[in-house]
């Protein structure tokens, strides 16, 4: 694998027209300003590179040498460049081509100021929190994964419950039927875990959180633990199996008596910040909560 001195490595949703022209504006603006750019070779052929870009095949090492990881696209875009940023300890600038994008630190009219900051490496980065998770029948360890976002244990048939028992901290919390659970970083809880009535967790928090979806229960409430917290969902015998998603991306099926263990992640994702701006006016422009009226502290 050649690298120059300075190398980044661009992913792009290439089903998508609009990110087929933002990679295009991108990868242009890179290479006039001399950094190297790399792409993956599977994805070369539906977005228009000059030959000056390297292409390589997907591996575990495909980031190395790259000083920074730039993705467009969709949050589900953003998830699968946070696999390869996890894997390889390079940040990553994701630019939002979706709906909302909480992980995007830009937007698709910021393409020239992006390129301007990654050219002058006028950016700081931060490091998310993340989760392991390992699912256990018999007692024994059958499935080891991870999750930026959430790791959510759900029913598998639509026309059943999923009876389930929480613990944390190895002591037991409350038994019921429902849809499932999602345990979720604060980084996560504006994604599924907010979707299942979980609160709005700022990413500064650490935290791991324990939302129940559609609880059949008077307490089914979310939970907010310490970081050091370990996490517990048991599938109860008598019910149908279940399903565990990480981050909306990888899945593996639960047996009846399955227990899933989510604990603080060893490996954290590293994003790249190009705004000083806080939490709160990200999440006011993300959802577009009305402010109208606020006068602000006086001086």
């Amino acid at each position: 694998m050649t690298t120059t001195a300075r190398t980044v490595f661009l992913l792009a949703h290439t089903g998508r027209p609009a990110a087929v022209r933002s990679a295009e504006l991108v990868v242009q603006g890179l290479l006039r300003s001399g950094l190297g750019v790399r792409v993956l070779g599977r994805e070369a052929a539906d977005l228009p590179l000059p030959s000056a870009v390297e292409l390589v095949d997907a591996s575990q090492d495909v980031l190395n040498g790259c000083e920074l990881l730039v993705v467009l696209g969709g949050d589900g875009t953003l998830l699968r460049g946070a696999e390869l940023a996890r894997a390889s300890g390079v940040p990553m600038l994701g630019v939002n081509l979706g709906r909302i994008g909480f992980l995007a630190e830009a937007e698709r009219d910021d393409l020239d100021k992006v390129v301007e900051r990654v050219v002058t490496r006028s950016y700081q980065v931060e490091e998310r929190m993340t989760i392991d998770v390992q699912v256990r029948t018999n007692g024994q360890i059958v499935h080891q994964d991870w999750a930026l976002n959430e790791a959510s244990v759900e029913k598998a048939a639509r026309e059943r419950l999923l009876e389930v028992v929480t613990e944390v901290d190895g002591r037991p919390v409350s038994r019921f039927g429902c849809d499932g659970v999602v345990c979720a970083t604060p980084t996560g809880s504006t994604a599924y875990a907010f979707s299942a009535g979980g609160p709005v967790v700022w990413p500064e928090v650490e935290a791991l959180l324990m939302v129940p979806i559609s609880a059949h229960a008077l307490f089914a409430k979310p939970l907010i633990t310490a970081p050091d917290s370990v996490l517990a969902v048991e599938v109860q015998p008598q019910t149908q199996h279940g399903v565990l998603w990480c981050d909306g991306r990888r899945t593996v099926e639960l047996p009846a008596g399955a227990r899933v263990e989510v604990r603080r992640g060893a490996v954290p994702v590293r994003l790249a910040r190009l705004h000083h701006a806080s939490f709160t006016d990200r999440l006011v422009a993300k959802f577009a909560l009305p402010v109208a009226g606020w006068r602000g502290a006086p001086h």
